[in-house]
């Protein structure tokens, strides 16, 4: 049978208050008799009751976190940091999984699970401003991404739009002219595809380079498979370009990849630039240059706005951008100089 708090108490020779007090982080109980019972609990596997804390206190100590697909690893890592932030205020996390559908969506913010959970942090993608009136749930909702553009939430978000236009121009500043874009979501405006097209459009259109529609690569999924897959239909295609700015670095690496495999160099023949800094991008052959775009800052930023919320429900609704940066690696070099410039 699981452990008790009363358990926990003859463990340590201390009475249930006490063990109750520790639990609750009670400020006033002697250094020794708190170690004594965090070992007690150690030993003893303790896990508290979340159903009668919620009676005593109206919360669980439980947030949800709903994403569209941990096997991203954007979206695994994103929740994990979201896990570390959590743990650091002694919250417990539950997650859960979208799946890219609208369906689940709804069902995210709906279902009856919500009531063991005391918010909910919510990554979605097929739901837009229309839905808006969904997140009106008695717990609190923090958005993340571009979904559902809203003042009634707090939102947490990155800046799309600059940071592709950054990652463009830096390919623009090493010499590359024929930049190819790949992950795109043909018709998409509201969404990370979109916007990121639309950074990259801007950065050519400001450099006076010309939009070619032959280096446009649409890519439904965002892994390394429809990385390479791009990367292989451009150069079936006969299409001339140096460079490739892929909309995440799951797609960049798969485009690697794909280019090695044709016997073009990177980053000689064709420069390679991603986006989020996975940690796989750090270990890749060449190591991949890519954007953070503050993906540690998102999950912090999120669960405190979260904790703010169930603490404070009336305090004014936040919307929070968070920077970015290039993360320069081996993958994006200038061009080399043809031998008839040297």
């Amino acid at each position: 049978m699981a452990a008790t708090l009363h358990d926990v108490a003859r463990r340590a020779g201390v009475s249930f208050k006490t063990v109750s007090n520790v639990i609750n982080d009670y400020p006033h109980v002697r250094d020794a008799t708190r170690k004594k019972v965090i070992d007690a609990i150690r030993e003893l596997d303790y896990r508290p009751n979340i159903a009668a804390r919620q009676l005593r206190s109206g919360r669980s100590g439980v947030i949800g976190v709903a994403v569209p697909e941990l096997g991203l690893p954007y979206f695994a890592e994103l929740t994990a940091e979201v896990i570390e932030a959590a743990e650091r205020r002694d919250l417990i996390v539950v997650i859960e999984q979208t799946n890219r559908s609208r369906q689940r969506e709804i069902e995210v913010l709906t279902s009856t699970r919500r009531q063991m959970t005391d918010g909910l942090i919510f990554s979605p993608l097929e739901l837009g401003t229309e839905d808006a009136e969904l997140l009106q749930t008695d717990s609190p909702v923090v958005l993340l991404g571009e979904r559902i553009f809203t003042d009634a939430v707090d939102h947490v978000t990155m800046q799309n739009v600059e940071a592709a236009r950054a990652a463009t121009e830096y390919l623009i500043g090493l010499g590359r002219t024929r930049i190819a874009a790949v992950g795109l979501h043909p018709g998409e405006v509201i969404g990370s595809a979109g916007l990121r097209f639309r950074g990259y459009t801007e950065a050519l259109a400001a450099a006076g380079i010309a939009l070619d529609p032959s280096l446009l690569v649409p890519a439904g999924g965002w892994h390394r498979r429809q990385g390479a897959e791009g990367a292989t239909a451009l150069l079936k295609s006969g299409a001339d370009f140096d460079a490739v700015f892929a909309f995440n670095d799951t797609l960049a690496l798969g485009a690697v990849h794909a280019l090695q495999q044709a016997g073009r160099r990177v980053p000689e023949d064709v420069a390679v630039v991603g986006f989020d800094d996975l940690d796989d991008s750090q270990y890749g052959m060449p190591t991949l240059t890519t954007v953070d775009a503050g993906r540690r800052e998102i999950a912090e930023l999120a669960v405190d706005a979260l904790v703010n919320r169930i603490e404070n429900p009336s305090s004014p609704i936040r919307h929070i951008e968070v920077g970015f940066s290039i993360v320069e690696r081996e993958s994006a070099a200038a061009r080399p100089e043809s031998p008839k410039t040297r």
